[in-house]
């Protein structure tokens, strides 16, 4: 029985695949996270005081740096996150949220129901493709605990619709003295409107429209380890850091020393050495020239390269693609020829199209050029 995790190349055009498990680390984050794991650390002491610390005295300050935020707690995951942020503010409190935001995304996670969980009081407002700043102001009573928005991440409702902006409903919170909280999912950490994905919420955006709290995915778009982010004002940070759930979801060494790591290369700007944003920015042609070279290597004879289009994934921007590049290879036996290349080790996973697969070079690194083009060859009987 084979035990463990087994590497896959990713070749499918999808950057970050939630069931390949998301963002692949920088060198940075792995040796953070090594280091961390090789000796005992101070993460809960104080080592000036000689006294009990906080962890998340690690990754506070860095967080709050990077997104310009009041303060900042980490947790497990950003399902864990939602969940303290209704539990700890909200118990027993109506929640409102426009019922054209009450998702369902992987592995059947429902709003509705991770709100009923945390013991918030759901108010649906508006329809499925309007809601408007009325219909929140309507629902605003003494039973009120938060306003909250939620980004849909894995579909889009288009055509007759109508949603309310995060500054409408923060001037609103405000008027009426209720916390604005935003869902964010993938957390989009800067604008990639010049890399063909316009209109996507970015997380400093979102704060300087007046979100009171947010929260995000760290191992998404950011590219860190699975790590639920949570922004936004000290007053309410300090009551979830205090609530009892926050034990039980907090963050252990290894996601510390990591997502610090990658924070801190996204503060220095130095968004190519992470390797999710590293994709997602890449120019065409830096992916044609690993299309082609793979076509070099491979001695399958009906192969070529072709323009593909390639999509972030994990939730994040569910209608738009940019361009990329891949080496498609016809065969009747593609599905047959798939199924193969995921029983290999390391196994590759790529798109059937009608009777062609297609290895996108998107994700694909160069130092896994060889390794992808040994495996194509051994699969198709062109192996020596």
């Amino acid at each position: 029985m084979e035990s463990g995790l087994v590497r896959v190349i990713n070749a499918a055009g999808v950057v970050v695949f939630t069931n390949l498990g998301r963002a692949p680390l920088a060198r940075e984050a792995i040796r953070a996270a090594t280091d961390a794991a090789q000796s005992y650390t101070d993460l809960e002491y104080d080592l000036p005081e000689g006294k009990r610390g906080s962890r998340q005295d690690h990754i506070r300050p860095i967080t709050r740096a990077c997104f310009g935020a009041e303060d900042a707690l980490v947790v497990n995951n950003n399902a864990a996150a939602v969940m303290l942020v209704l539990a700890s503010l909200a118990r027993g409190r109506e929640v409102i949220v426009s019922r054209g935001e009450l998702v369902e995304i992987g592995g059947s996670f429902r709003m509705p129901d991770v709100m009923a969980l945390s013991g918030a009081l759901m108010r649906e407002v508006g329809t499925t493709n309007k809601t408007r700043i009325s219909d929140y102001r309507d629902a605003m009573s003494s039973a009120t605990g938060l306003i909250m928005k939620v980004h849909r991440s894995n579909f889009s409702v288009v055509g007759f619709t109508d949603e309310v902006e995060i500054g409408e409903l923060a001037a609103l919170g405000r008027e009426f003295g209720i916390p604005v909280f935003v869902d964010m999912g993938s957390g989009v950490p800067f604008d990639l409107a010049a890399h063909g994905i316009p209109g996507e919420w970015t997380v400093p955006s979102c704060l300087q429209q007046g979100a009171d709290v947010l929260c995000f995915s760290g191992d998404k778009v950011l590219g860190g380890p699975q790590a639920g982010i949570i922004l936004g004002r000290a007053d309410l940070v300090e009551t979830m850091a205090r609530h009892p759930l926050h034990r039980a979801v907090r963050v252990d060494k290894f996601t510390i020393a990591s997502l610090g790591a990658t924070l801190k290369l996204l503060a220095q700007g130095k968004t190519g050495s992470i390797p999710v944003l590293r994709m997602i920015t890449e120019p065409d042609g830096e992916v044609k020239k690993r299309a082609r070279k793979l076509l070099r290597l491979i001695r399958a004879g009906d192969a070529r390269v072709v323009p593909t289009r390639a999509v972030i994934g994990g939730g994040s921007a569910p209608t738009k693609s940019f361009g990329s590049w891949g080496v498609l290879v016809q065969s009747p036996r593609a599905d047959e020829i798939h199924g193969l290349l995921r029983s290999c080790r390391p196994a590759v996973l790529c798109r059937i199209e009608g009777d062609s697969l297609i290895f996108d070079l998107k994700a694909v690194g160069g130092q896994e050029l060889a390794v992808l083009a040994r495996t194509i060859n051994e699969v198709t009987g062109h192996g020596r």
